[in-house]
């Protein structure tokens, strides 16, 4: 039985190629250089913020987040940032009767723009709204206390391993893992993508007939 299903947010849910283009600018770097390094980097095991430190030795994110607030630029997006297929699939799967949720390591700031897409979901949380990050056992244990169903009745989508899939796993949750942005495409066909992963998937769209299927085998 499948009652529940929360999305990640960068990636799963919104385009983060704006996001990353005015980091980018920020950087003084041209953009296509920025994201090569990007690239590079995911594929070679690191962590996202190393491609920072490449640009800019000693970089800290919170600083230079506040500083392009202060600068007046800060970090954003909107509804043009959100993949296509989003409205459809959440409006699909609360159409069912599924609980929607939407948790990421986001920022206050981000939940808020999230919060002001009113999208099709019944909770949205952020890791600056919890104090704890993904990967880490204590959010994915405040997933599970969000949703109103046990964990093995929950499906966590997302477009990483490390942060989405294996930890969500471990949480005793069912996993989707999304094949796109640069974490989906690069880390594909790695081994843990199909050990970890319950589905794999291309767009949200499919999980509304994943769901379905799931419920109707045990109906």
């Amino acid at each position: 039985m499948i009652s529940a299903v929360v999305f990640d947010v960068g990636e799963t849910l919104v385009d983060e190629t704006r996001e990353y283009g005015t980091w980018a600018d920020w950087l003084g770097v041209p953009r296509h250089t920025f994201a090569a390094v990007f690239g590079a980097t995911i594929a070679t095991g690191g962590s996202y913020l190393d491609t920072f430190q490449v640009f800019r030795p000693g970089f800290d994110l919170a600083k230079e987040r506040q500083a392009r607030v202060d600068a007046g630029k800060p970090e954003s997006y909107s509804e043009d940032d959100l993949y296509p297929d989003v409205r459809p699939a959440l409006s699909e799967l609360q159409r069912q009767g599924i609980w929607v949720g939407i948790v990421g390591n986001q920022t206050v700031r981000s939940g808020r723009i999230l919060r002001s897409l009113n999208l099709p979901t019944d909770f949205i949380a952020t890791s600056d709204d919890w104090g704890v990050e993904k990967p880490s056992a204590e959010f994915f244990a405040k997933v599970v206390e969000a949703a109103p169903a046990p964990a093995g009745e929950i499906v966590y989508v997302g477009d990483r391993i490390d942060n989405d899939v294996a930890p969500a796993k471990k949480a005793g949750m069912r996993t989707a893992y999304l094949q796109r942005g640069p974490w989906g495409w690069i880390l594909r066909d790695k081994q843990e993508v199909t050990d970890l992963s319950d589905w794999k998937i291309s767009d949200l769209g499919e999980l509304p007939e994943i769901v379905a299927a799931e419920n109707v085998s045990v109906s």
